[in-house]
């Protein structure tokens, strides 16, 4: 093998390494592995004059190879890749020693250990990086074309900002309008401006813009493909109406026999079978709810059918499937409200007048089920004291350990509309208030100000006198470190958590792309890149990706699009080389690669043999590992590589 000249960059990241690793003693060690030719330190080796540093020495000690000690690749190996293009070195012969992660952060009171450790990781890196390749990075043509799944805030305006840059895009939403849940808010925090004022024009814009296919009533069923060459399967339910011929006049509605809860007012009122979901959904078009229908002929009813003078209503209407080619992808699939029925002991679905955030959203509101009155629904009569109860399925060990982040603001928005408007008595228990964004914390004062009474604590049960339907509570206040008592509460709101929705199990899987321990989707970095999928082209956006508010879910979906329209606007993109390659003499056509590979990259030529699409595969190794014939390698990633690291340990110990 070719003698190599390789240089050892060792990183102090400030003192989050060099307060633990004796960096002197690791230098000296390390300066003495055959082909080390060169041993630097630097107080930082990310920042610009740390880069300069690594080019600069490589012409000058001609090196071949570079190992850097520093901190997780995913925080920089990108920027030391294009420091070594800089330099004129494939970008490829790098290998990076984790010594904070893996080293000083973890053994941070055994510096001895925590030295030792980084020799060793140095010592492997340098093993590795010897058998190192040039690799070439793939070239592939990306498609003009986005698809955004979900039509909630962060679907809609990513889909506008796309649309207005003049690319095309197809909105899939599952619901039979878009707007998601802010168009089923009241009031937006902390200035209290209408949600459907702010939303209704852009979900009108969607509606009417030439470059933006929608799809209500659809699901993203499969995903074939790569980056910027994605094959996409929607289904779509029939809507029993046709878009374009219904009037939203309402006649079908007003014959309709059938009642049933309105699922867009939270279940507290009722609608047709057929039906609009709200005054300005978009499509303005009715729909028929086939489960509730008493039936689509003349002699079972079809009075909808006779009433509607444009023809709109078609009973033949049937599911669709439609097949789609994009270049990009942008999930944002929004959340659900937490069932507040598993906290048993607020008795949420017992009694009636144990109420959540959702439903308090759609009784304020003036074109909700009570026309913008706060109601007890026992009798519909107007709360006089009223209690608010926090992190109802939030930072609970038995639930979800997260914050929901917009619980308290919404609490305290809603809390600060009831008291005003009805001049209720009004006491909100929390545990800690998160005001954390512009204007909150001056909103909360203000709020408190006003009259609410705040009280830091937990309730621990919630009885309920069956005679009069009110509520007895009972809690604790940490601050005065005693129990307290309400009697006579006639309406308690629980500030229900946020969780992802069913579907986001499903998507994951049709895209391949990670959930975190909550069950939200998993960013690449929750810092560098968070907006981001570990699957190139494919992005996350708002709700989908962890809680947030209304402006970080638009200032989210903006970076969303705006990473789409990088992809697109350059109509070609290099992919990773950390792809798996095979050697045809050796496979056997036995197909267990095709099996095991979770990003369906391997298939089967006429000749019988494998091949993997390097745009599509990931290089995870499964086909590799399962290879009886030893036919395919992984690029980057061989054998002899790992096992060089291996043996170089072994050594030594």
């Amino acid at each position: 093998m070719t003698e190599r000249r390789v240089g050892i960059f060792l990183c102090h990241c400030g003192s989050n390494i060099a307060g633990v690793i004796d960096i002197p003693r690791l230098m000296d060690t390390v300066k003495r592995i055959d082909g080390v030719v060169h041993v630097e330190d630097y107080k930082y080796v990310c920042s610009r004059p740390g880069q300069q540093i690594i080019n600069d020495r490589i012409k000058e000690k001609r090196l071949d190879r570079v190992v850097i000690g520093s901190c997780s690749p995913r925080m920089h190996e990108v920027t030391f890749r294009q420091t070594m293009r800089d330099s004129g070195l494939n970008p490829f012969l790098l290998e990076i020693a984790n010594l904070r992660e893996q080293c000083s952060w973890i053994h941070q009171n055994d510096p001895k250990a925590a030295t030792e450790k980084a020799i060793d990781l140095i010592r492997m890196a340098v093993a590795r990086v010897k058998l190192l390749e040039p690799l070439q990075e793939p070239v592939v043509e990306v498609k003009k074309a986005s698809l955004i799944i979900g039509a909630g805030i962060a679907g809609i305006s990513a889909a506008l900002d796309l649309a207005n840059a003049g690319f095309k895009v197809y909105l899939v939403e599952k619901e039979p309008s878009i707007g998601g849940k802010m168009s089923r808010w009241d009031k937006t925090f902390p200035t209290l401006d209408c949600s459907s004022c702010i939303l209704t024009p852009r979900m009108a814009e969607v509606g009417a813009h030439p470059n933006i296919e929608l799809f209500t009533m659809a699901q993203v069923e499969k995903v074939d493909g790569f980056v910027g060459n994605f094959e996409v399967t929607v289904r779509q339910k029939p809507r029993y109406v046709d878009v374009k011929k219904c009037t939203s006049c309402g006649d079908c509605s007003k014959v309709c026999p059938v009642d049933v809860p309105a699922e867009f007012d939270a279940n507290l009122s009722y609608r047709r079978a057929v039906y609009i979901p709200f005054a300005q959904a978009v499509p303005s078009s009715y729909l028929i709810d086939m489960k509730n229908c008493l039936g689509v002929d003349v002699i079972r009813c079809g009075k909808c059918k006779e009433k509607c003078e444009p023809g709109a209503i078609n009973y033949e209407d049937h599911e669709k499937i439609i097949k789609l080619q994009v270049g990009t992808i942008i999930v944002a699939t929004g959340f659900e409200v937490f069932d507040a029925s598993q906290k048993e002991e607020y008795g949420y679905g017992e009694f009636l007048n144990v109420v959540n955030l959702a439903e308090v959203e759609r009784m304020l509101s003036s074109a909700g089920p009570t026309q913008g009155h706060v109601v007890r629904p026992s009798d519909l009569q107007e709360p006089k004291r009223v209690v608010y109860i926090q992190c109802v399925g939030s930072r609970d060990e038995r639930t979800n350990k997260y914050c929901s982040r917009v619980c308290c603001m919404t609490a305290i928005k809603q809390a600060r509309m009831i008291r005003d408007k009805l001049g209720a008595e009004v006491f909100l228990f929390y545990i800690d208030l998160r005001t954390f964004g512009k204007g909150y914390e001056e909103f909360y004062e203000s709020t408190a100000s006003a009259g609410v009474t705040f009280i830091r604590g937990r309730v621990g049960e919630i009885l309920q006198d069956d005679e009069t339907k009110s509520l007895i509570v009972r809690g604790e206040d940490t601050l005065l470190g005693k129990p307290m008592q309400f009697d006579n509460v006639d309406l308690v709101v629980l500030s229900t958590g946020v969780v992802p929705p069913p579907s986001t199990k499903d998507i994951a899987h049709v895209l391949n792309l990670s959930q975190s321990p909550d069950g939200f989707l998993l960013e690449a970095h929750p810092k560098l890149r968070p907006v981001d999928s570990f699957n190139d082209g494919i992005f996350v956006a708002g709700m989908a990706q962890g809680p947030k508010d209304i402006p970080d879910t638009v200032a989210q979906a903006k970076a969303a699009s705006s990473g789409a329209m990088a992809l697109m606007g350059k109509g070609k993109i290099t992919v990773e080389p950390y792809f798996s390659v095979v050697d045809e003499d050796k496979c056997s056509g036995c197909r267990i690669c095709v099996a095991v590979c979770p990003y369906n990259a391997v298939t089967i030529t006429k000749e019988g043999r494998a091949h993997v699409n390097p745009a599509m595969c990931k290089g995870c190794g499964t086909c590799t590992s399962s290879c009886p014939s030893s036919a395919i390698v992984s690029q980057h990633y061989t054998d002899g590589q790992i096992s060089s690291m291996i043996e170089e340990y072994l050594s030594v110990h």
